[in-house]
């Protein structure tokens, strides 16, 4: 519980019952003052004129005017202060014996009015024995309640006294013992105080001031520059170029690799934030630009009358302080990391590619040619063993004359080479045109494949005819290849906004979901599939799409088929 809390609770309490006392003690007082005020004014007043009222009817005989107006004057008081029980027929009956007596005085009826006066007296001298006990109650009651709530408040005061003192004095010695010994340099002192939250907060608030200047005095200035000079080194020997930047993109660090491929000085960008510097530097204003919105392909600078190629990689610094819990960023670091040996390795690697390719494309068509002559019989007549032979060399040359196409085609796009004839298409052309290349692949498998064109004959698109129907080709291809015997594949032409879209659906296994980004992958195919082609076919498809501005992909679940499609924009 909070040291406020607790005086708050403490102080608050005795506040109260000092109120609650002076109220009962107020009430007490003014009900004995009213008891009082009532014997006084009620009782007394009415013994008063009793007596008053004896000492006239003593004067009657002497000087009967003067006492018979006293008697009457008090008798009418006494009219006017009846307040006991039997006092008014008292009263009344005085009033009547006096009337009496003055029309006839007697001994008798002197003494009548003698017995009424006695009998007023006793009922007020009554009256005033109880109201005197009544009072006493009162007194006792208060006296009660004083005391019982003056005992109260004085075990309350007691117990604040002993406790308030040592919780508060207590923690503000360890306080100042332990800020001694910091001063001394003992900077291992530790403060654990127990009880209130505020003192709690103030133990853990010193503790982290004492771990940070332990932590501070544990690491000398002589030792941080040999750090930072090990460091610099370890940078400067990189063969990456790396840029350091600050929470405020301020520059701190840069190694020599760096500043070669800038063109910069050292003095010209440390201490300075890096938009400053690249107003004047298009690196610099490139790899900020990418640093926001990361871009996937390579950056290439030229540096040394030689093209480079570097990867570039944003690195946050994200440090937890000491004493607290939650990371906090304190800058970045861009590292460029070269690539050039291996785009080199990759530029020769499509180069091998690309010739190989175009040298066995004429020695495979020249075999594609022999065997057709050959089934011709032109040169003499073969049996049914050789006839197999010939249809397994046909079909391993076309195999490969497929793989050398695609290699082809896979070099024109790692060269950035392909060379697209945009037109203005038909729809309907280009799908009809794919159709009738894989037929008879089709009736091999009595698949049957239907075209439903939901454009209007204006709809044209704007395309590489043979590139997009080669991509439908692809399509349909391996729509025939996962389907089963006899089933049906779907081909769907539809207008959407300002494009065309076109979907291959077959009713095949299906692909699963974790494979859709990959399945435009080079070289990838779906595991557990029989791995009968290159892997290449939907890379080049992507993009012969993409460098048409169309967009490509897949929708498929296992077990109920897949949709290919592809989007192109209206011409």
């Amino acid at each position: 519980m909070k040291l406020k809390t607790k005086l708050t609770l403490g102080v608050g309490l005795l506040f109260l019952l000092i109120v609650l006392l002076s109220v009962i003690g107020s009430v007490y007082i003014n009900k004995l003052k009213s008891d009082t005020e009532k014997i006084l004014t009620a009782n007394y007043n009415s013994i008063e004129f009793s007596k008053n009222m004896l000492l006239a009817l003593d004067k009657i005989s002497s000087d009967s005017a003067v006492a018979i107006r006293d008697f009457r004057k008090n008798s009418i008081l006494q009219e006017k202060n009846l307040t006991e029980f039997g006092e008014k027929e008292a009263t009344q009956n005085l009033n009547l014996h006096f009337r009496d007596y003055l029309q006839q005085p007697t001994v008798e009826k002197e003494k009548m009015i003698r017995e009424d006066l006695v009998t007023i007296m006793s009922l007020n001298m009554k009256g005033i024995e109880r109201k005197s006990d009544i009072a006493i109650i009162t007194a006792e009651n208060a006296t009660f309640w004083i005391v019982s709530l003056g005992t109260v408040c004085f075990l309350i005061a007691v117990v604040l006294l002993v406790n308030l003192p040592q919780t508060i004095a207590e923690p503000i010695k360890q306080l100042t013992f332990s800020i001694r010994q910091i001063a001394d340099k003992n900077y291992n002192q530790r403060v654990h105080f127990k009880g209130s939250e505020e003192f709690n907060d103030l133990a853990r608030s010193f503790n982290i001031m004492a771990e940070k200047l332990q932590e501070y005095e544990s690491s000398t200035l002589s030792k941080q520059l040999m750090d930072k000079k090990r460091i610099e080194t370890l940078v400067n020997n990189m063969h990456d170029a790396v840029i350091g930047l600050d929470e405020h993109h301020y520059i701190y660090m840069i190694n020599d690799e760096a500043l070669k491929i800038t063109n910069l000085k050292k003095e010209e960008m440390i201490g300075k934030t890096a938009h400053e510097v690249a107003l004047n530097n298009d690196l610099i204003r490139e790899l900020l630009k990418n640093a926001e919105n990361p871009a996937k392909e390579p950056i290439k600078i030229v540096a040394d009358h030689k093209e480079n190629y570097f990867e570039q990689e944003i690195i946050p610094i994200n440090i937890v302080k000491t004493g607290e819990k939650e990371k906090k960023n304190i800058g970045k670091v861009i590292l460029l990391r070269n690539i050039t040996p291996f785009k080199e390795l990759d530029f020769a690697k499509t180069n091998f590619i690309a010739t190989i390719s175009h040298e066995l494309k004429t020695p495979i068509s020249a075999i594609k040619m022999g065997v057709q002559l050959l089934e011709n019989q032109k040169f003499g007549t073969l049996n049914e063993q050789q006839q197999e032979l010939l249809k397994s060399i046909n079909e391993d040359g076309q195999r490969l004359l497929d793989i050398t196409g695609e290699l082809l085609n896979l070099s024109q796009v790692e060269t950035g080479n392909i060379r697209l004839q945009i037109e203005s298409c038909n729809p309907k052309e280009m799908v009809q045109a794919a159709i009738k290349n894989v037929e008879k692949l089709a009736e091999q498998k009595s698949i049957s494949i239907t075209a439903q064109y939901l454009t209007g004959d204006q709809d044209f698109v704007s395309a590489d005819f043979d590139k997009t129907v080669w991509v439908m080709n692809n399509f349909l291809s391996n729509a025939i290849k996962h389907s089963f015997q006899e089933e049906r594949i779907a081909v769907t032409v539809e207008r959407q906004a300002s494009s065309v879209r076109f979907s291959i659906t077959d009713t095949g296994k299906g692909i699963d979901e974790k494979y859709h980004r990959q399945i435009f992958d080079r070289y990838f195919q779906v595991p557990g599939e029989h791995q009968n082609g290159t892997g290449l076919g939907l890379a080049i498809s992507k993009n012969f799409i993409e460098k048409q501005y169309g967009e490509i992909g897949v929708k498929s679940l296992p077990d109920h088929g897949s949709t290919f499609y592809f989007v192109l924009p209206l011409a």
